[in-house]
């Protein structure tokens, strides 16, 4: 992943937002990369950005050798799909499945998975995650460390190059909060990119490399 000159405005009414201001930075496989700052600085928006989630306003923005920007739109869901697993703090599981279905939910739409292999694969991601005896319980029967737990199962599930969390340790007490920072560590050493945004300044004990960014600007160091 690599970042040019990246620009992001929300224009208003009143008066335009930038909420980037001239972002350039990549991102390696291999390593393990915190974005830091208060609310409000512009963390969110770069990695939404990174994820395909959000577009920007101007600059050039690359994966895996290609410019996003000439990608059809099958082609971006295509790329985000197969190359990008999300963690999120506020979980996002469907309440109606069972841990071992909601890891399967990204399989469903990626055909170079069997339907016959999906629900091996998600029993395998789970006890990955210390998870095999939950895998039968519904989302409600969770605690909130074993819910992302199952999140980051899904997250695996395509087997991607990046993994993205926003706050994924948000609402995690510090034993769990530490579970989830070492597994990320352990899987950027398999050869995955993770990036993660957070407060946290325990991830400083995980991650190779911090970026510190405000008011939408990356601080040099």
């Amino acid at each position: 992943m690599i970042l040019d000159n990246i620009e992001k405005i929300y224009y208003m009414k009143s008066n335009d937002i930038k909420a980037l201001n001239n972002i350039n930075c990549s991102f390696e496989k291999g390593k393990f990369y915190a974005i830091m700052g208060h609310s409000g600085s512009g963390k969110s928006t770069l990695i939404n950005i990174l994820g395909l989630i959000d577009s920007y306003t101007s600059g050039k923005y690359t994966i895996n050798g290609k410019d996003v920007t000439k990608l059809s739109e099958k082609e971006l869901a295509n790329l985000r799909m197969r190359n990008i697993g999300f963690i999120f703090q506020e979980f996002y599981l469907d309440e109606n499945l069972k841990a071992f279905e909601n890891v399967m939910l990204p399989m469903l739409i990626n055909k170079e998975i069997k339907k016959s292999e999906r629900k091996t694969i998600s029993f395998k991601l789970l006890k990955f995650l210390g998870l095999d005896n939950r895998c039968y319980h519904y989302p409600k029967e969770l605690s909130g460390g074993e819910k992302q737990r199952v999140c980051l199962a899904r997250a695996l599930a395509n087997n991607p190059d990046f993994i993205l969390a926003d706050e994924p340790t948000g609402a995690l007490d510090e034993e769990n909060e530490k579970f989830v920072f070492k597994t990320l560590k352990e899987l950027s050493k398999q050869g995955k990119c993770v990036i993660v945004v957070t407060h946290s300044n325990i991830i400083k004990n995980y991650s190779d490399i911090v970026i510190n960014i405000s008011k939408g600007k990356i601080l040099e160091k």
